[in-house]
Parts: C-alpha cells; structure tokens; sequence
C-alpha cells in the first residue's frame, strides 16, 4: 500500500499547484482503482465551495462568495487538509491507534512539520528565556516563526520541559 502512494503527495518545489496536482492525483486514482486516494482527493475537492471571499453588494451589504478555481491558493487547499488531519488524529486518538492510511496520505500533502529538535534548537539559538516570566510566554514567538509548520501541542510540551 504505501509503495503506490510515493506517486501521491506534493510539496512546494513542484511545478505545479497544489490544486491541480489534487486534480491529477484523482484521475489517477480513479484509473488506478486507488478507493483510499479517490476518496480522499474528493473529499478535499468537496470542501472547496467552504472557501469564499468577501465581497460588498451596491446596496453596501456584506456578504461572500465561493472562491473560483484560479483564485484558490496552495494555503487555501493546505487549511482544508490540516482540518481533516486533525479531525482524523481526533479519532485515532479515540481509538487509541496512531496513524491510519488515510492520515499518512494527508501529510503527503501538507508542508514537512518541524521535530521537537528542531523547535528546540531555535528557541536555545534565537530566544532569550530569562526575558520571560515563565517559559509558556515564549509561545508566541516560537509559533510566529514556525507558523503552521509546528504542532502548538509539540511546542507547549517542549516550553513546559524548559
């Protein structure tokens, strides 16, 4: 099962959108006869109408519309998968199991996530911790330059050992 997966994923340095390349992986998979990847890739292209932008009516209402295919940027569609990652590590956690098929096929679409090593050889290089009245406050700083790269969870654990 994972060997046909090394076909699925992307990251940044591909030539191509995140949006198409979800596109591409669901022709394949629907030729291939893929279920988990078929699914998965519709399920995803299913929450596209959740994106939307903001517009303003002549009357000066607010309101929004859905996002056309060219205005969907990589961050947009990265959002959707992280939100089902997270609802799917829910349920694992429930369970009590660790990974599934399906959540090691979402994170070959999302950007590599920072290890604990790395966290915690930023904050020694680049924070000063005595400027802190407890090592919780450094949080802030940890996530903005990390942004989505690094589970809050993870940080919170490695500030708390601090």
């Amino acid at each position: 099962m994972v060997e046909e997966q090394n076909e699925y994923g992307w990251d940044a340095g591909m030539d191509m959108s995140l949006y198409d390349k979800i596109r591409q992986d669901m022709k394949t998979a629907m030729r291939t006869k893929n279920d988990l990847v078929r699914n998965t890739m519709r399920l995803i292209i299913g929450a596209f109408p959740d994106l939307t932008v903001a517009i303003t009516l002549e009357s000066g209402k607010k309101t929004t519309r859905v996002k056309q295919p060219d205005e969907i940027t990589d961050e947009d569609i990265q959002g959707i998968i992280r939100k089902f990652a997270k609802a799917e590590k829910n349920v694992l956690e429930l369970k009590g199991e660790k990974t599934s098929d399906y959540l090691e096929l979402l994170d070959t679409y999302l950007p590599k996530m920072a290890t604990p090593d790395e966290i915690r050889t930023w904050i020694a290089e680049n924070l000063d911790m005595s400027q802190f009245k407890s090592p919780m406050q450094a949080m802030g700083p940890v996530m903005k330059h990390y942004g989505k790269q690094a589970d809050g969870k993870v940080v919170q654990d490695i500030l708390k050992q601090i």
